[in-house]
């Protein structure tokens, strides 16, 4: 291939081309440059497995909307435009597809759980502790040694929950593997077998995940994998439609695992979505309803897989998540303790984002010091044995240490009808090795029970949906005491934050529910040793399920720092719209305390990751003071040397530069008149350009004058692709073009093919405007140009980034600068 770089391509002009000094592609971001930024060096760089591969994959950029062409305004002639019937319809696709995904994962989750439990019954009741020890950690290992093995060996894109790269993607970045179907298979089952595992995690993230693939696979119907390509909704097929229908997947994967069909709406447009429209909410919507309307529908007379009746009754307690049943009055002397709560919030979800991060980079520091894929591999799997050994222990044995607690003391001043005290524990699982209950009528005719319980196992045994419950409830002063409280919190604190990040498909919102809920529980057993149990209306407000629910959404709110979606979520999980103030406050407070001390937890580990991720707005700071990009402009962060095309390109210089370079996109110039200087005329991908050189029909010989033939271009469907089909073929193509004399004779217009709506400013123009013009239509190359409309530089993704804009900046800024007076 050494010929590939001995041919010198000489402009129309005669001028030779100047070469980039830094040959990384102007829109893809080289390892090294991930590395700079993210401060990290080459042993602890861990994504995707890349340390395993041959060289590391680079984050591709997207292109938000698709290039505006003459071949693709012949293709858009040719559809019929303005009907949206199609699109709707792919929506409630989605949304019943992922309806009934959620619906399907969360019976699996139930039934695994209830036959690992089932299997050690005997033994609970005997108190054989070591043999329930045995037969809990054998059936998780045998789950978790499934589940890990999938995510490393399957599918590495599945790997951890999944939402960062999801985010990443809807910015504008192209991660490999992200929808593909080993992907969702391997996520599907790992995520499951992981909550049913034991271990202390959800299956939010995965979920979401998993609805992101059914929204990108359904909407192109088309799989290179399976070999399929069916001629429907061919018009979605482009990158615009396909990010929007991933985003509706997405909040329709949190809709159905909540059953929050508004929550799915607002935290798709808070957290997960960079680019929204009034269009898109509304899509997105139905999408939501649908698909929390399917698991509905489906959970309402199914239940393990066994149907029970009552199709299409919708009860409360079953269809709202952790249902609160008594909802109190509130008072103003309520908003204290929820402000207490929201900085107790933000202080502690910052401490769990700082954790979580220097766990996950010592993770990657020492994986990647092993220098054998397959022993890095198991070393990964081991990691989640250990794991699961250490919270299987914890589970099983520490309850040992806690004594049986009555039902009755704990509930006789709240409930009027004592029946109800027999229903609240259903589980005999709570009961943990206390005795079995009996129950009696009495004098009264009332039904009384002497029912017993293990606080700790309540907790810790139970999965952690059951346990949000039981910490919610209402009237429950004294069921949980300071003690299994306390160490229930220390425990799943610091076993969640390990478990996150670890080598299976696993959520962190239960977790993160989980553990503000305790917080908040002891919290308002504090209040309650203060003040006492209020019986009278005015101070039925002191109440630890109250605030149980108020520390959940602190905390939440503390690592994740949602704030809309969030209270959202938290009234449609609870049906508490009487807290909704205090909710609201305290979620306020967590998110303002928390970013005092730290990012959130998706944008930490979108830059552990190296994904390269734009905000809404720019933070460039130089000697600790934040600077005003409007006092820069484009030429400030630009790339000035480019390699620019002409709409008449040489056969031969052509493939020598595409050869050479690793660009994602090249400037198009032209004459506009014979005696006029090249100006900017558009732009061309990589991509395009390398489907073209693959038909050979369209080349054309040298004429003496400008004209070309525009008799046959190829079509848009056959230069639009995502990835090359063969690229060995192309290597192949490009050195015979490069070798070949004849060649050098033949040129191709380019001009059918280019994009004639790309942006470009000028080089004054200014820096801040530029970013947001540039994260706003999220572009994927932004042309400079001169006041007489020449190339002069290009920015890219990586330029925009922090760290770059900030060394560039810097640079403007030292006193040796020649634009330091401008």
């Amino acid at each position: 291939m050494s010929s590939l770089f001995s041919y010198r391509r000489h402009v129309d002009d005669g001028e030779e081309e100047m070469l980039m000094a830094e040959d990384h592609g102007p829109d893809l971001i080289h390892p090294q440059e991930f590395r700079r930024q993210c401060g990290i060096n080459r042993s602890s760089l861990a994504y995707y497995d890349c340390e395993e591969r041959e060289q590391p994959v680079p984050h591709e950029s997207l292109d938000y909307l698709p290039s505006h062409s003459g071949v693709y305004k012949k293709w858009l002639q040719e559809k019929t435009y303005g009907k949206e019937w199609d699109r709707w319809l792919l929506m409630g696709l989605i949304g019943t597809a992922v309806g009934m995904l959620g619906f399907l994962t969360h019976q699996i989750v139930d039934s695994l759980i209830k036959l690992k439990w089932d299997l050690v019954e005997s033994y609970l009741k005997d108190g054989n502790f070591h043999l329930v020890w045995v037969c809990v950690l054998g059936s998780g290992l045998a789950m978790v040694l499934v589940s890990s093995s999938l995510v490393l060996f399957f599918c590495p894109a599945g790997s951890p929950s999944g939402l960062p790269e999801i985010i990443g993607y809807l910015n504008g970045t192209s991660i490999q593997h992200l929808f593909s179907i080993k992907t969702f298979l391997g996520t599907f089952v790992s995520c499951m077998l992981a909550v049913a595992s034991g271990l202390f995690c959800g299956l939010e993230g995965p979920m979401i995940h998993l609805g992101a693939i059914l929204g990108c696979g359904l909407s192109q119907l088309q799989s290179d994998t399976l070999g399929i390509h069916l001629p429907f909704f061919t018009r979605f097929r482009n990158s615009a439609d396909k990010r929007s229908f991933i985003t509706a997947g997405a909040g329709a994967g949190i809709a159905s695992v909540f059953r929050a069909p508004i929550g799915g709406l607002l935290f798709t447009l808070e957290e997960v979505s960079s680019f929204w429209d009034i269009r898109l909410a509304w899509q997105t919507f139905f999408c939501c309803l649908t698909a929390t309307f399917t698991t509905d529908l489906l959970s309402s007379s199914l239940h393990g897989f066994v149907y029970r009746g009552h199709f299409g009754f919708f009860e409360a307690e079953k269809r709202i998540l952790f249902w609160v049943k008594n909802l109190l009055d509130m008072h103003v002397l309520a908003f204290i303790p929820a402000i207490l709560l929201g900085m107790l919030g933000g202080l502690l979800g910052a401490l769990f984002v700082s954790l979580n991060i220097k766990i996950n980079k010592l993770r990657m520091q020492f994986f990647n010091s092993i220098p054998k894929p397959s022993l890095s591999k198991t070393s990964k799997l081991l990691e989640t044995v250990l794991i699961l050994v250490c919270t299987t222990t914890v589970t099983v044995y520490l309850p040992y240490f806690f004594p049986c607690t009555p039902v009755m003391n704990a509930r006789n001043y709240q409930l009027r009808n004592s029946s109800e005290i027999i229903y609240q524990f259903k589980r005999e699982i709570s009961e943990y090795g206390c005795s079995p209950n009996t129950s009696w009528i009495g004098p009264d005719g009332v039904r009384y029970s002497n029912q017993t319980f293990n606080q700790a196992a309540a907790l810790l045994v139970e999965n952690g949906k059951r346990g949000i419950t039981y910490l919610f409830k209402r009237g429950t002063h004294e069921e949980f005491g300071y003690t299994s409280l306390c160490t229930a919190l220390a425990f799943y604190f610091i076993l969640s934050c390990w478990t996150a990040g670890s080598a299976v498909a696993s959520g962190l919102v239960i977790p993160m529910l989980y553990t503000g809920a305790l917080y908040g529980r002891i919290i308002g057993l504090i209040l309650v040793s203060i003040f006492g149990v209020q019986t009278n209306e005015y101070g039925a407000w002191i109440d630890p399920g109250l605030f149980a629910a108020i520390g959940a959404a602190s905390f939440f709110s503390g690592v994740s720092r949602l704030t809309i979606s969030l209270t959202v979520i938290m009234v449609e999980i609870t049906n508490d719209v009487q807290s909704l103030l205090l909710i609201m406050l305290a979620v306020m407070v967590a998110k303002m305390v928390g970013d005092f001390f730290s990012a959130s937890l998706y944008s930490s580990l979108l830059r552990l990751k190296c994904i390269p991720y734009l905000d809404v707005e720019p933070f460039v700071h130089h000697r600790r003071e934040r600077l005003n990009l409007e006092l820069f402009s484009a030429r400030d962060v630009m790339e000035p040397h480019v390699r620019v095309l002409h709409l008449r390109e040489n056969i031969a210089s052509l493939a020598w530069l595409l050869a050479s370079t690793s660009h994602g996109g090249f400037p198009v110039v032209g004459r506009p008149k014979p005696d006029h200087a090249q100006v900017f005329q558009g732009t061309i991908k990589r991509l395009e350009l390398c489907m073209l050189l693959e038909n050979e029909h369209i080349f054309e010989p040298e004429t003496s004058n400008e004209s070309f033939s525009f008799s046959h271009p190829l079509t848009y469907e056959k230069i639009t692709v995502e990835k090359l089909p063969k690229p060995s073929r192309l290597a192949v193509l490009l050195n015979r073009y490069t070798t070949d004399p004849r060649y050098q004779q033949l040129f191709i217009n380019l001009e059918p093919y280019i994009n004639k709506s790309a942006m470009s400013v000028q080089a004054h123009f200014s820096l801040q405007r530029t970013y947001i013009i540039f994260r706003t239509l999220g572009l994927r190359h932004l042309t400079v140009v001169d006041l007489q409309n020449r190339v002069v530089g290009v920015i890219t993704r990586k330029d925009l980034m922090p760290l770059p804009l900030e060394e560039r900046l810097r640079l403007q800024l030292s006193p040796q600068s020649p634009d330091a007076g401008e």
